[in-house]
């Protein structure tokens, strides 16, 4: 069995694909995990981790994906979301299941189990084996399960956190007697002082539209360079914004070299998803996102002017005009290439 991930592997990304191949091993099956990024540094304690491979095309990656029984993606939907891998398993001869809980997936995959209504992919595994084989589970493979549960409820913060969830995550703590604290202090209080100059910079440029119902915030190239700060480190600052009172729906416009990486949060019934594909991405309704070749400026200004258009929601809050403050920020980003 080969099991990837999609570019950039978050928590669920990487516990389910730990978890998985964990489960899968002690059914007696062979397992070659292979993803097109590395692992992010705040996930390489888990156990397994080391085992995880970068595709380079080798030889014997080349072999193992023409000769498994099956590949299986998770945690994604579209072959531009597994980076370089992407190819070599859409084009693969064996057997292709996706299991994911994002929305539209695309149509080359022999198998799909997927609910968009599960918290994470890791919610959807868990079930699947403790209806295969529930003794199987081993304190390694529910400690991979809890974080990746762990990471895409934001530490069971989200609407999609269930009482049925609560009862799994229960189970996962009394199989690994994981201490949750522990768990939570390995995936989150690891951020480096350059990071924090990071936070410092975004934070910075927070800005709210739309009557306050959006927000945004900005990494520029220049802020990345200055801060000494990795893109990795990107991760959750988006977050922040849905702290503000009254925001209901927070960007994140990270400047690369090739574009504009669009971060979408949500809360509740303000859907970001089909916004997100809109600019040519996707994801979860209250998480998304897009990569667009153009850029930052007029980037934001796309997106903070499209708002009206792309979320869905009862409220009549969105009027579709962007007020004078905002078009006066978008005229003077104040980004410095």
């Amino acid at each position: 069995m080969v099991l990837s991930t999609h570019t950039r592997p978050d928590g669920d990304a990487i516990g389910s694909q730990l978890a998985f191949g964990n489960f899968l091993e002690a059914k007696g099956l062979q397992v070659l995990m292979l993803n097109s990024d590395p692992m992010p540094y705040n996930l390489e304690w888990l156990p397994g981790s080391e085992i995880i491979e970068v595709y380079d095309g080798s030889l014997s990656q080349v072999e193992a994906l023409a000769t498994a029984d099956a590949v299986i993606v998770l945690d994604t939907n579209a072959v531009s979301r597994l980076g370089h891998v992407g190819e070599p398993i859409r084009r693969s001869k064996k057997v292709k299941v996706l299991i994911d809980h994002h929305t539209d997936p695309e149509n080359w995959f022999d198998l799909i189990h997927r609910r968009e209504s599960a918290s994470s992919t890791g919610e959807l595994l868990m079930e699947l084996m403790e209806q295969w084989d529930a003794e199987a589970i081993s304190s390694e493979c529910a400690l991979a399960l809890y974080v990746a549960i762990l990471t895409d409820t934001g530490s069971f913060k989200y609407s999609n956190v269930t009482p049925t969830l609560h009862r799994q995550v229960a189970r996962l703590v009394e199989i690994a007697q994981l201490d949750p604290a522990d768990v939570y202090a390995q995936v989150y209080d690891k951020k480096s002082i350059e990071g924090l100059r990071l936070l410092t910079n975004a934070l910075s440029t927070v800005q709210v539209h739309h009557n306050g119902l959006v927000g945004s915030m900005i990494v520029s190239k220049r802020s990345l360079k200055n801060s000494g700060a990795s893109v990795e480190e990107t991760d959750g600052i988006v977050n922040h914004l849905l702290s503000i009172e009254g925001v209901r729906v927070a960007l994140l416009f990270t400047e690369t070299e090739r574009g504009t990486k669009i971060s979408f949060r949500s809360k509740g019934d303000y859907h970001v998803h089909k916004w997100a594909q809109s600019f040519g991405g996707g994801g979860h309704r209250n998480a998304s996102g897009a990569f667009v070749r153009a850029d930052l400026e007029s980037v934001v200004r796309d997106a903070v002017k499209s708002a009206s258009k792309f979320i869905e929601t009862n409220s009549d809050e969105l009027d579709g005009e962007i007020s004078a403050e905002d078009a006066d920020y978008l005229s003077m980003l104040g980004v410095q290439k």
